[in-house]
Order: structure tokens, then C-alpha cells, then sequence
């Protein structure tokens, strides 16, 4: 039966709200005799069964006779008056907070951190891509990188060219090398052999064979997996002439985005970790190598890059999809309360503050961001201050119906039928 008693009561202060102009409701239970009311204001009368039913005097229901007692939010506990002259103040029995569940908790400093999660895909390192092309006109010997997809190391053969312009330039630094007084032209025709990419190595096996060779291999210039063959044995070739595509990819790039309001929390040279649906329950470590200097109009979202090292058998491979975690700090030691805690109604942001002997009080505060569940305190709280972290929707009605009763008490004295 005290649960009934409960529950009608509910009823009871939503239907008041309602009627006097409120937007909230709340669980209050006040006992006869225990309260008296408040002095210099009206008293409105209601009937536990038909909370519709509003009288300014005292006396029964006339749908089902029972007793009329006075609305909640009108009567204050005996020996608190003193306490209540802030009116944003609410007394609640100490019985209905705990049928409530009311929890609190002290406003503390905490190292505030916030996980920023976006999806992402792998792309190739731009950095990392080689193109090898031909500096003269001639044809291909032998084909050493002969198919898509073969793994070459610095150095590597690639191919033998045969170049009537190669002959003739070991020709002209073999003269230039025999010549007595031959400084200048003897260093013109080296960088001419350096600039067609034979090597050092190259020059001085040329020097003590004395002769000049009839082909001359070209290396690769890179690590990497040849992504574009465009050349077969015997093909002629000319400057400018792509002729393989190599592509390096023990590092790679991770590219996402971030929303407008997480954008202040990202910078290059955070650290990130990335997560991939091929390796679950794995993160890979990185870095935020580079953030977009503008907004995508359409998607509102900025554009971040994360550079990271790849497996040892290259299994992060460009086109997957993937998650970034950027940890961002906000905090080392601020102010915060557990995210439940706070009430947004749109309008202002609330919280419950405590006040001991059932007292409870409704304050606006400055809220930051939000990071691992709790909210960053601005301004309206201090450090120790008892907040509500459960039913403070409740007791933040209780707030509303308060001011809402005593603008009807204020008004002229009639009987509500």
C-alpha cells in the first residue's frame, strides 16, 4: 500500500504541472502533521485520488470523499526556514530520496582524456612511389623485373638498355680520361653518364675495362613491389618514357575524418592508434601526420591523415577499411562530473547541488567537452561541491512544480471544480 501511496502521488504532481504550467514532474511525498505551511501564501488543496480536483480550503472530495491535503512544493520541514530563503532550493523527504535512488558524488580534478573514432582506408604512402623512366633513346636487352607484382630491393636489377647515346657518352669520358690536361672535360662527361643513370659503380668498372660497353644496366631506385610493367625484352624506348611503377608500401597511410566540433582536439604529430576488421583486437600504433587546412563543405568534416609502419609481410594493404583512435587531452587537472549528472535542456545546462538534510539545489553551470564519461566543469561548480548522479531529472521537476504552485497560490481565492 505505501508503494500505491507512492505511485498516486506521482500522478498527483504531474497532474499540477500541467495545470499550473509546468514541463516536469517529480516524485514528492509529504506526510499530514509533519509540515506546516508556508507562512504569508495560500494553500492549495488536492484529493490523492483525483489529483484533477483543486481547492483553496480544506475539506473532502466530492467525487470520492476522501480528504483533501495540501499540494506538494507549498510546505517547507519544521527547523529548516532558515535554510530555504534560496528559493531555487528543494526539500525532499528524506524518505522519497531514497525511493528515488538519489546518488551523489564530489566534484573532483581528473586527467580529462577524450578517444576521437573515425572510420578511415588505407592508402599508399604518396611519398613512396617511384616511376623509372628512360633518359635516352634505345632498346631493352633483357628484362630482369618482368612481371607486375615482383618485389625489388635498392639496387636490384631491372633491366639491360642498349643506347647508341650510352656508347658514345663512355666513349667520349674514355677519351677525356686519357687526355693529359682534361679536368673540365673529363667532369663534363661523368655527370653526362650520372645524369643517364649509370652509376659510380658503373663509371669506374668502365674505367678499367677501358672500353665502352655495348649495354648498360639500369637499378632500382627503391624498395618496393613493381605495381606497372609498360616494357617487354626488345622494346624501344625514348626520354621521358615510363617504364615501371614501384611502390613502397612498409609504411602507409591511414586517411579519415573528423567532425567540426572534434577538430580543436587533433594536430599533427599525435600520437594515434588504428584499428583494422583483418586484425581484431589489434591496434597499430601512429602518427597524425597531416590535418587538412579546410572544412569539406558537404560533409562538414575535416580531413586527417595518420602515417604508420606496416607489418613485416605487408599484410595492412591499401583499400582496407580501417578506425582511428586519436587520444586527445583535455584536460591534466580539471574540474569534471560523471556525464550523468548534467542536464541539458536545450535552453541551459544543469546540474543537482546537495545541500545536506534533504535539501537539494537546481544550478546552472559552464559545461566543456565530455571525454571517458565525464563532463569538463567551465564555471558554477567548485572542487568538493556533493552533485546528484541519479534522479536529478526528478528532482530538477521537483524545481519546476515549486515555482509552479506558488504562482497559483497567488492567485485570487476561488474553488476549482
Amino acid at each position: 500500500m505505501r508503494i500505491n501511496s507512492f505511485i498516486l502521488r506521482l500522478v498527483l504532481l504531474a497532474a499540477l504541472v500541467v495545470l499550473a504550467g509546468g514541463t516536469s514532474v517529480v516524485s514528492c511525498r509529504h506526510h499530514a502533521g509533519e509540515k506546516t505551511p508556508v507562512a504569508g501564501k495560500e494553500t492549495i488543496y488536492t484529493c490523492p485520488m483525483h489529483p484533477n480536483y483543486l481547492s483553496n480550503k480544506p475539506g473532502t472530495c466530492p467525487i470520492c470523499g476522501m480528504d483533501l491535503v495540501p499540494a506538494s512544493g507549498q510546505t517547507e520541514n519544521k527547523g529548516a526556514s532558515a535554510a530555504m530563503t534560496n528559493e531555487n532550493l528543494v526539500k525532499i523527504d528524506p524518505a522519497v530520496v531514497q525511493n528515488m535512488g538519489v546518488r551523489t558524488e564530489k566534484v573532483q580534478r581528473r586527467a580529462l582524456r577524450r578517444d576521437i573514432r573515425t572510420s578511415a582506408i588505407v592508402t599508399a604512402d604518396e611519398r613512396r612511389k617511384y616511376a623509372v623512366t628512360s633518359k635516352v633513346t634505345g632498346y631493352i636487352e633483357k628484362l630482369y623485373a618482368n612481371y607486375t607484382g615482383q618485389q625489388v630491393s635498392t639496387g636490384d636489377r631491372l633491366f639491360d638498355l642498349y643506347s647508341p647515346e650510352l656508347v658514345s657518352g663512355q666513349t667520349e669520358y674514355l677519351s677525356a680520361l686519357a687526355a693529359s690536361d682534361s679536368g673540365a672535360l673529363l667532369s663534363n662527361a661523368r655527370q653526362r653518364l650520372l645524369n643517364w643513370d649509370v652509376t659510380p659503380e658503373q663509371i669506374v668498372a668502365l674505367e678499367k675495362q677501358g672500353k665502352a660497353q655495348k649495354t648498360m644496366t639500369i637499378f632500382s631506385p627503391a624498395n618496393g613491389i613493381v605495381t606497372e610493367k609498360a616494357v617487354t625484352d626488345g622494346q624501344s624506348v625514348g626520354p621521358g618514357m615510363m617504364l615501371f611503377k614501384i611502390v613502397d608500401y612498409s609504411r602507409v597511410w591511414v586517411v579519415g575524418s573528423v567532425y567540426q566540433q572534434d577538430i580543436a582536439l587533433v594536430s599533427p604529430g599525435q600520437k594515434a592508434e588504428v584499428e583494422l576488421d583483418y586484425y581484431p583486437g589489434k591496434r597499430f600504433a601512429g602518427t597524425v601526420s597531416y590535418v587538412a587546412p579546410e572544412l569539406d563543405t558537404v560533409s562538414r568534416t575535416l580531413m586527417i591523415r595518420v602515417d604508420l609502419a606496416n607489418t613485416p609481410d605487408l599484410k595492412i594493404k591499401p583499400g582496407m577499411n580501417a578506425t582511428i583512435v586519436v587520444r586527445s587531452a583535455l584536460a591534466v587537472s580539471g574540474l569534471s562530473v560523471p556525464d550523468q549528472a548534467v542536464i541539458r535542456s536545450g535552453l541551459r545546462t544543469l546540474v543537482i547541488v546537495a545541500q545536506g538534510s534533504g535539501l537539494f539545489e537546481p544550478r546552472e553551470i559552464t559545461a566543456g567537452q565530455s571525454a571517458s564519461g565525464f563532463t569538463q566543469m567551465i564555471g558554477g561548480l567548485a572542487e568538493g561541491e556533493e552533485i546528484v548522479v541519479s534522479s536529478q531529472f526528478l528532482i530538477d521537476a521537483e524545481s519546476n512544480l515549486k515555482a509552479a504552485v506558488a504562482n497559483m497560490a497567488s492567485q485570487p481565492k476561488k474553488d476549482t471544480k
